[in-house]
């Protein structure tokens, strides 16, 4: 049981690493997006994506350790969690308190990422609709205003006036 307690704690200490390294990413993905550097920003991406597949496959291996030590402990028929397991060590205070911490770090990490991710697509969505308003002033540079011409129905006819800039004669 002491092995699988600590081999637990170890999935969590590298788990908090790997959020930390996400952490790190979003620090940067943030200076990229104000840069506006998209080169820099895919590379960025493919580094995060590799790291969140290794922060899955820990996730998976914590929850098979979990599943062990409900089997140690007899109780594969309820779900274990790692602050129930937690509870559960309340006869061994070291181990408690070395998987506290464990889990309160790794809790503490992923809410840091979280909240600068969350920075992030505040930022993004700041970019995106900046270029949406470039791209309309853009258009809207190009585009003549309509005319007040309407049909025998007294509908407006949408003629548009010329696009030749200016009409003065020389």
């Amino acid at each position: 049981m002491a092995s699988l307690v600590d081999e637990l704690v170890n999935v969590l200490r590298e788990e908090t690493r790997l959020y930390c390294a996400l952490e790190e990413c979003a620090d940067e993905k943030t200076q990229i997006l104000v840069r506006g550097d998209v080169p820099a920003l895919e590379k960025l991406t493919i580094i995060e994506q590799a790291r969140s597949d290794e922060l899955l496959s820990l996730s998976n291996k914590q929850i098979q350790v979990l599943n062990d030590i409900k089997t140690v402990l007899g109780r594969a028929d309820e779900k274990l969690t790692v602050t129930t397991l937690i509870g559960y060590l309340a006869s061994q205070p070291q181990v408690q308190e070395k998987l506290t911490i464990a889990r309160d770090d790794l809790i503490a990490a992923a809410k840091r990422v979280q909240d600068k991710n969350q920075q992030n697509v505040i930022l993004l969505h700041h970019a995106i609709e900046m270029t949406e308003f470039d791209i309309t002033l853009f258009k809207s540079m190009r585009q003549a205003p309509e005319t007040a011409n309407y049909d025998k129905n007294a509908y407006n006819t949408g003629t548009l006036l010329g696009t030749s800039g200016f009409d003065a004669k020389q």
